[in-house]
């Protein structure tokens, strides 16, 4: 490793939005970041939709509002249609 050349490696306090106060170690003393494992929805269960500039009404125009709702048949149920 070249001298002179590299960053600080200095104690770091990472803040989310919810509150959330993480303490580690990063080149930059501070990070603030929107959503950490505790407030993400995979971690948490919870389900959010953020529709930002209407993209999903878009998508529900485009493919006939249900496209993505759907339920696909068992194929048990198919071959009984018949």
């Amino acid at each position: 490793m070249k001298a002179g050349i590299h960053p600080e490696y200095v104690d770091t306090t990472i803040t989310c939005n919810c509150g959330e106060v993480i303490h580690t170690r990063s080149t930059q003393p501070q990070i603030r970041v929107e959503v950490c494992s505790k407030c993400h929805p995979f971690f948490t269960g919870k389900q959010k939709f953020v529709d930002t500039a209407g993209r999903v009404e878009r998508f529900s125009k485009k493919f006939g509002g249900t496209y993505s709702f759907q339920k696909t048949a068992t194929p048990a149920a198919a071959g009984a249609k018949k």
